[in-house]
């Protein structure tokens, strides 16, 4: 299919669905018309409540505004653009974003370091960083809550929650769809669409996202590559496919019972970050070395990376009439990799002393991760001066992560390579209790207890061409603690009539 044929059917399918939508939106815009302050409602502290009375530090990004920000094909990061003392950035491409609130982050690029900053999607958290890279789409708001969050959300986090809530299904027929066509076919679609299949019994929504950009970047270099790389080329590399879908079943057989089940899986092709090598120019901050559509890479055969996610969910609510029970079950899985020419540059380019200086590649990958989380809720549903939560929380994540080093895909050392098995299991119980001592003033205070152990093996040591083990330092180490925590706040609304 030609890339006009493309741009065309996303625009016959965004007016379509535009359509159907078409009520539900009249209605939303005589709302946003018939009043001059819009009403923002949350649910930070897992209830909905309105924004000006949340004790938390809590920036709201509406899904049509996140919307809007990826439709040129920018992922996640570009969410750090709209929230106030939000950071994002990546060295691994579109797969291994690094989140910081507040300046607080963590730097480690290696693929099982832990991050202060949780990304939780339809209340599921997404722990391990490519995990983290799962793209929103379909999405209904963003809230990114600042600073910690262990008494209100089952994992534990330091730095804050950037918190994702997608379009759920719904009783009447919705949708939404947004489709775009740019340079360097760069396409984008991002669409949902669901009502009833038994009414007020059984709903459903599905929803999808597609990305795509050509590849429009040239690798110059002109010499011989000893891995196989073919140079010079043009548009090699930077260029990307996300394809992702997503399935949600909402059942409610009584007024008290709510079961929503959710499945998702992504595919995702594209291109690795890519580095200048001496892009600077010596003694000042220009880029005048770096041409972004040009870099001359020697190896790893133009950065490749790929990464397939699937995740399933079942939230189960049921109100017991002023408490309401709610348990989430999760299980999350990735297999993929990411290979880059780490010195962003041809060797040969960088002589010392007659002979090619610099060479470096490597491919971090990896293998069957497997995470399950169990949340469990228990939360006064009322309107009293009185509220309350507590609940229960257990994580476990497993994975084999392998590193690649430039001697195995030259082939002058087939054993120079690294294999680790991770293990993060978790157990935590946590809770919040609030009071309203005026109209004005309320109280909130929160408790926790963590329990967390990690555990890593070293499998395989990176050996010599003949298979002779070198390595003589640790092949297990685990870590474990058990902390409480605690957070108290005071919140006072200030209004016209004081």
């Amino acid at each position: 299919m030609s890339k006009s044929m493309i741009a065309r059917s996303a625009l016959m399918l965004t007016c379509a669905m535009g359509a159907l939508a078409s009520a539900a939106v009249a209605n939303a815009q005589e709302a946003a018309d018939s009043t001059s302050l819009e009403e923002i409602i949350v649910t930070a502290e897992r209830r909905s409540v309105n924004l000006q009375d949340t004790p938390l530090s809590v920036a709201v990004v509406g899904g049509q505004d996140l919307r809007a920000l990826q439709a040129g094909g920018d992922d996640i990061l570009a969410l750090a653009g709209r929230v106030p003392g939000l950071y994002a950035e990546t060295t691994t491409g579109r797969i291994f974003p690094r989140f910081y609130i507040r300046g607080l982050g963590n730097i480690d690029f290696y693929l099982g370091a832990s991050q202060p900053v949780s990304i939780i999607q339809d209340e599921v958290v997404l722990e391990h960083v490519v995990l983290k890279s799962n793209p929103v789409f379909d999405v209904q708001q963003v809230e990114v809550l600042r600073g910690p969050q262990g008494s209100l959300f089952g994992r534990n986090t330091t730095a804050g929650i950037i918190k994702f809530d997608t379009a759920k299904p719904t009783q009447t027929l919705q949708g939404q769809a947004q489709a775009s066509y740019g340079s360097y076919g760069t396409t984008t679609f991002d669409g949902g669409i669901g009502g009833p299949i038994v009414a007020d019994k059984l709903a459903f929504r599905v929803s999808a996202l597609y990305q795509h950009r050509d590849d429009w970047v040239d690798n110059t270099f002109t010499g011989t590559s000893a891995d196989g790389t073919k140079t010079p080329q043009s548009d090699a590399m930077g260029g990307f496919d996300e394809r992702d879908i997503r399935l949600q079943i909402l059942a409610t057989p009584t007024e008290n019972l709510s079961v929503l089940a959710s499945a998702h899986a992504r595919s995702y092709e594209g291109t690795s970050t890519l580095f200048h090598r001496a892009g600077l120019k010596k003694g000042s901050n220009s880029t005048q070395y770096a041409e972004r559509d040009k870099v001359a890479l020697d190896e790893a055969v133009n950065n490749p990376q790929a990464y397939d996610t699937v995740g399933t969910s079942l939230k189960i609510d049921y109100d017991f009439g002023g408490v309401k029970l709610t348990s989430i079950s999760a299980y999350e899985g990735t297999d993929g990799y990411s290979r880059g020419d780490t010195d962003g540059g041809a060797a040969a380019n960088f002589p010392v002393g007659g002979v090619a200086n610099g060479y470096g590649q490597s491919q971090g990958a990896v293998k069957d991760l497997d995470q399950i989380t169990q949340e469990i809720r228990l939360a006064s549903d009322t309107d009293g001066a009185f509220k309350s939560q507590v609940g229960g929380f257990f994580f476990d994540s497993r994975d084999i992560t392998n590193f690649y080093q430039r001697a195995y895909f030259v082939r002058t050392n087939p054993n120079n390579w690294v294999s680790l098995k991770n293990a993060n299991t978790s157990w935590a119980v946590f809770g919040q209790v609030s009071y309203d001592l005026s109209d004005k003033l309320t109280l909130t205070a929160g408790l926790r207890e963590t329990e967390d152990t990690k555990k890593t093996t070293l499998l395989k040591t990176a050996d010599t061409a003949a298979g002779a083990v070198t390595y003589t330092g640790r092949r297990y180490v685990k870590m474990s603690d058990t902390q409480p925590s605690w957070d108290l706040s005071a919140l006072y609304k200030v209004t016209d009539d004081v």
